[in-house]
């Protein structure tokens, strides 16, 4: 150690010495995160819509064609062998020689401006002039790992940060006591796993923070035995004070994004818990969500951007149907109707709706073809060249449909949405230009959208 260094070392800390009697925890989590490594935080770059996102993704992929994109044709081909250009030089995941062809067993209902919904969806009807349904959605991979990684961070690997840390990183936290981008997992963990909601290379603190459904909604929030709050207030000072030692010597951004996370999990410690205690809530409020896993995190979502969280995820499991598709489909319907018809309505009630944009959609669709010996309990392989999203809330104008499939559903005939057009929609939601948000790494100005075009679909705002 030499002498320069030994003398900074006394001086900083005689002065961490008088901060002490305060605390580390006095200073305010913006002023930690002020100087945040790589590039400062992007302003507004046009008149936001939302302050906040919801993003339901519905893990495994469900049939949009058995949910917002009926194509009565096929009930004439049902059964019948596929089109010999759906099947020559292409490639599915499961789908093997020459299939045939499925209709929809479900019966639809037309509303509003020329949308279709299922009636596995009586709920979300009820708010269909809320919601936009955008059913011309394409994306690159039909394998769930690589799909979901390319659904979230425009790239099938992992390695770069999620739509989610992109939005943090874009237009910072506007909770002091809660993180910016919180994630609640219903059932099993998608295949990706964590990397869904990973910072990539941008700072740790725009990774998502999971909320666990049973025990400490966050792992290791409570204090062990035998360590009062006093003493964990303590503790969290004197580590922060080293940190900050750390920080005058080396500079690193991560040593201060570990300050901003250990004094955000302090505070956490009281605000979570109070934040998932569901029975606050009145009683008229949670029965209209309904019971169950999902129901409460929908429930939860509310809370959050209603607290200022910037980012809320909430991924459902099980939307997979390679067989029994028409029982499969129905069951996971009722597992989420109920539930996404009441957040909407909520936050409309509260006058959170125009603030808070709602994205509902998965990794990819299926197939117009069917997958199985015989048509009797048979299910749909993934698709990436067509399938449906909807988007509510935030600007956008509900009541309508967006773009076209042909009369089979097997691909784009009117205003294809890339995945990366998606992306660059929901951060113009936010106020963002998808090209100015940028972070440098590895010598490049990297972005969400990547280096290809990528188009904000205006079409979809009021």
């Amino acid at each position: 150690m030499n002498a320069d260094f030994t003398s900074r070392l006394i001086a900083r800390r005689a002065f961490l010495r008088g901060a002490g009697a305060m605390g580390v925890g006095s200073i305010a989590l913006d002023q930690l995160l002020a100087a945040d490594g790589g590039a400062a935080r992007p302003a507004s770059h046009v008149a936001p819509h939302a302050k906040s996102v919801i993003f339901l993704h519905m893990v495994g992929a469900p049939s949009t064609l058995d949910l917002f994109d009926p194509k009565p044709r096929l009930r004439d081909l049902h059964g019948k062998p596929a089109p010999d250009a759906f099947v020559e030089g292409k490639r599915f995941a499961f789908l093997r020689g020459h299939p045939s062809m499925m209709a929809s067993p479900f019966e639809f209902e037309r509303l509003n401006e020329g949308q279709d919904i299922s009636e596995l969806l009586p709920h979300l009807k009820s708010v269909a002039d809320r919601i936009a349904i955008v059913r011309s959605m394409r994306t690159e991979d039909f394998n769930h790992a690589p799909a979901q990684m390319f659904f979230h961070s425009g790239l099938n690997r992992i390695g770069r940060p999620s739509v989610g840390s992109w939005v943090t990183y874009g237009l910072g936290s506007a909770s002091a006591d809660l993180p910016a981008y919180v994630v609640m997992v219903s059932g099993k963990v998608p295949g990706a796993g964590a990397s869904l909601w990973s910072n990539g290379f941008l700072p740790s603190v725009y990774q998502g923070v999971e909320f666990r459904s049973s025990g400490d909604p966050v792992l290791f929030l409570s204090d062990p035995e035998g360590v009062d709050r006093a003493r964990r207030r303590r503790i969290v000072d004197g580590i922060n004070r080293l940190n900050a030692l750390e920080l005058e010597h080396t500079g690193d951004p991560e040593v201060r994004t570990r300050m901003a996370q250990y004094e955000l999990a302090f505070k956490m410690q009281t605000s979570v818990p109070e934040l998932t205690d569901l029975q606050s809530e009145p009683g008229p409020v949670r029965a209209m969500y309904g019971s169950g896993g999902f129901a409460d995190h929908c429930l939860q979502a509310r809370r959050l951007v209603e607290r200022g969280v910037r980012f809320v995820e909430l991924f459902n499991a099980d939307w997979d149907h390679h067989n029994g598709l028409e029982k499969s489909l129905a069951r996971k319907c009722k597992e989420i109707d109920q539930p996404i018809a009441a957040l909407i309505k909520d936050l409309e009630m509260r006058g959170l709706l125009d603030e808070t944009l709602i994205v509902w959609g998965s990794e990819f669709g299926r197939t117009p073809m069917f997958q199985g010996a015989k048509l009797a309990g048979a299910g749909r392989d993934h698709h990436k060249d067509a399938y449906a999203i909807w988007m509510a809330g935030g600007g956008i104008r509900g009541g309508i449909s967006y773009g076209e499939t042909c009369d089979l559903g097997y691909s784009i005939t009117g205003n294809p949405v890339l995945v990366r057009d998606l992306h660059a929609t929901i951060l113009h939601a936010l106020g963002l230009d998808h090209q100015q948000v940028t972070y440098r790494y590895q010598g490049l100005d990297q972005r969400l959208t990547g280096t290809e075009d990528s188009f904000v679909q205006h079409a979809l705002f009021g």
